[in-house]
């Protein structure tokens, strides 16, 4: 009965198979007419896969062919219907039938004797099968079969880039000729790799953790994305920074206008103009999400690698790379004028504090003779460390020289933000329950000389006023000491 179910899929698969190109072949049909109808026809194969894959329990995943067309719909159409129709179905595809995914299993009686923490392990599953969207790996020598690969709508780390680029380019220009259905679907497009990129990274990085085995991970599509030498690596991490921060800001009021001013240009204005108009600014939002993961799991995966490296997994094949927290660091530090935007952004705690004490720190001044004294003073890189050295009117004063007051309580308030974000993640109580030690410093020391750093910033400044998240930082640790009392 089993066979007999699977012959019956893959018999309707290849049935499907032999439709595809005939649905996707557009040459010689110019016509609008004709190009409807044409769209319908790419629309009821959408549909079709879908229910062949999704809507049965017992569905199959599409063939690689199947995979390839619905893909190249993405890529190629200019429908509003075929865009949302193709990302969302590659999308639930993905959820349904991953390529790589953690299975559990119960450890054998011996490895159970040894370490009485669970009985359960995690085992990588990779499906060799599997359809991709990227082509990585092959050598030079083999063109000819990147150029076939390519050919039927595969991506290689060159093109993620331009893609990239291509979102930077109209993000920065802000116009109202940027609402095109262009846009919207490369962001889509981009978003769809990037949850390629995460679904198969993340279980690859847990099956690290667990075993420590670097092979899992040098072997993952982010990892030979990155180590591509098709790309700049450190231009890649700025652009995803620049849309980071471009796509930020509010878009509901940005579309009003392009809106407003489409009505009075004397143009009638179009149903699908305004159905891009109206989902621009929730895919502008999904597509800055989405990298922000880009740039965490980057961040994760120079964490591993330095991990590997230490243990000597690495070898000279896995090359020399950058940490994106320090390419971050540079530019923030260089082009001041997305600091603000990208504190707002990138909400995750554990690096979002990481990053601004290694910006804190590229300012405290370092004392030339160690002392055991200076040694107290700057400990390590840790942010009670930063809130000593802005405690101590010595060491504010030289900051402040250096780097300006309203940059210095930006980040200060940033920072006691994603600490207390890291001491709630110990606990489900909250504030009252927060946990008393978060890297060697008691909550109610930090509150204090919070406190004591923004006192000490206007002290030097006495003109500074306080931004109201900074007000807010404030309010927070004079509430949470008032609690403690």
């Amino acid at each position: 009965m089993e066979n007999r179910k699977r012959g019956a899929a893959g018999a309707a698969n290849r049935g499907m198979e032999e439709n595809t190109m005939a649905i996707l072949d557009t040459s010689g049909f110019n016509n609008s007419k004709i190009s409807h109808h044409l769209n319908d026809d790419r629309l009821a194969f959408l549909e079709a896969v879908r229910c062949a894959s999704l809507l049965s329990d017992d569905g199959s995943a599409p063939t690689s062919i199947m995979f390839e067309a619905v893909f190249q719909v993405l890529r190629d159409e200019d429908s509003l219907d075929l865009i949302m129709g193709s990302y969302q179905l590659l999308v639930d595809l993905n959820k349904r039938f991953p390529p790589v995914y953690l299975s559990k299993t119960e450890k054998s009686e011996s490895s159970s004797s040894s370490s009485s923490s669970s009985n359960v392990i995690s085992q990588l599953v990779v499906v060799q099968e599997a359809w991709s969207p990227f082509t990585f790996g092959l050598d030079s020598y083999n063109e000819k079969a990147v150029a076939d690969k390519q050919s039927r709508g595969s991506v290689d780390s060159l093109n993620f880039h331009a893609l990239v680029q291509e979102v930077v380019k109209v993000a920065r220009e802000r116009k109202s000729e940027a609402v095109e259905i262009k846009f919207l679907r490369n962001m889509l497009l981009l978003q769809y790799l990037i949850i390629i990129l995460e679904g198969d990274f993340l279980p690859r990085n847990c099956a690290y953790q667990e075993n420590k085995d670097w092979t899992v991970l040098r072997k993952s599509l982010l990892n030979m994305l990155l180590g591509s030498r098709k790309i700049i690596y450190k231009s890649l991490i700025e652009d995803c920074l620049c849309i980071m921060c471009d796509l930020s800001d509010d878009q509901t009021e940005l579309s009003s206008e392009m809106s407003h001013n489409r009505r009075h240009s004397g143009n009638l204005l179009q149903e699908i103009d305004t159905a891009v108009v109206l989902a621009l600014p929730e895919v502008e939002k999904s597509t800055c999400t989405v990298l922000k993961k880009l740039v965490l799991m980057i961040m994760e995966l120079d964490l591993s690698r330095s991990m590997a490296d230490l243990q000597g997994f690495t070898t000279r094949a896995d090359g020399v790379r950058t940490p994106a927290v320090d390419i971050i660091l540079e530019e923030l530090i260089y082009n001041s004028n997305i600091l603000s935007s990208f504190l707002q952004v990138f909400d995750e705690p554990k690096w979002k504090l990481k990053i601004i004490v290694e910006y804190f720190h590229k300012y405290i001044p370092k004392s030339s003779i160690r002392t055991r004294r200076s040694i107290d003073q700057v400990k390590d890189e840790t942010f009670d460390g930063v809130l000593k050295c802005l405690s101590n009117s010595n060491s504010t004063k030289s900051i402040v020289k250096k780097l300006s007051t309203d940059v210095a309580q930006l980040l200060l308030a940033h920072a006691f933000q994603a600490y207390l974000s890291l001491s709630l993640q110990h606990l489900p109580g909250g504030v009252s329950e927060l946990k008393e030690d978060v890297k060697g410093s008691s909550l109610v020391e930090v509150c204090k000389n919070v406190i004591t750093a923004f006192t000490s910033l206007r002290k030097e400044d006495g003109e500074t006023e306080i931004f109201p998240f900074g007000n807010e930082a404030l309010f927070t640790a004079a509430t949470i000491l008032s609690t403690k009392s």
